[in-house]
């Protein structure tokens, strides 16, 4: 059942039937989106795990919000590297939250993120994998000028990633995904790629690779 959570950020969980532990994938929405986008995925993945979708904490317009304050230039888009940390905490007290709620195998959760939140969820990689059993990061980009240092190089190793990106992305061009993935390679040692003939979306194929690579990811 769908139900909506005050925590300390707002979002929508879904637990699967009965009230065994189940994996849990946490989904962190774009910028100028909301709780309500991505958990829409949820029954076309794996029915046996659990989800939850938090609002990010930047409201922007009405049912529009975002993780941290983007500005745009004649030279691309710019952040304020103090926004993003903040955001940043806010992600992972989020996170230990859920944890401690759903108590998920291992103590660890799945981060799916799209756009800007993927962004976020690379970050949470480079500064918390302790909290991760995988990163799915949906046509995003590395955090560039606010790049966190790597907490624990040996423990980024082990996190698989998967990392889906529209070869038409006009938000964020393929360019993006394609120097994610080359960081990736000298970081992580599973790495997952695919590139689409879509814009900035994901698309059913998209879909498939995701439920695809959770089946093949989900710890025992």
């Amino acid at each position: 059942m769908l139900e909506r959570q005050q925590r300390s950020l707002t979002s929508l969980e879904l637990r699967p039937p009965g009230n065994g532990e189940s994996h849990l994938i946490v989904m962190l929405h774009g910028y100028g989106s909301n709780e309500k986008d991505l958990i829409q995925l949820a029954p076309e993945l794996l029915p046996e795990c659990s989800y939850t979708s938090p609002r990010a904490p930047l409201q922007l317009d009405h049912e529009m919000y975002g993780w941290f304050p983007i500005g745009f230039t004649p030279t691309g888009i710019s952040v304020d590297p103090d926004a993003v940390k903040e955001a940043l905490k806010k992600c992972v007290t989020y996170l230990e939250e859920v944890i401690f709620s759903f108590r998920p195998p291992e103590g660890k959760v799945f981060l799916l993120g799209f756009s800007q939140g993927a962004i976020m969820s690379y970050m949470t990689a480079l500064t918390r994998p302790d909290l991760l059993h995988g990163v799915i990061a949906l046509s995003g980009q590395l955090p560039e000028s606010a790049m966190p240092a790597i907490a624990s190089p040996e423990l980024l190793k082990t996190i698989p990633f998967l990392v889906l990106h529209g070869i038409y992305d006009d938000i964020l061009p393929i360019e993006k995904g394609r120097e994610a993935k080359l960081w990736l390679e000298q970081h992580t040692n599973d790495l997952t790629y695919h590139e689409y003939p879509v814009a900035h979306q994901i698309s059913g194929e998209g879909v498939t690779a995701i439920r695809s690579w959770l089946v093949n990811h989900s710890p025992r």
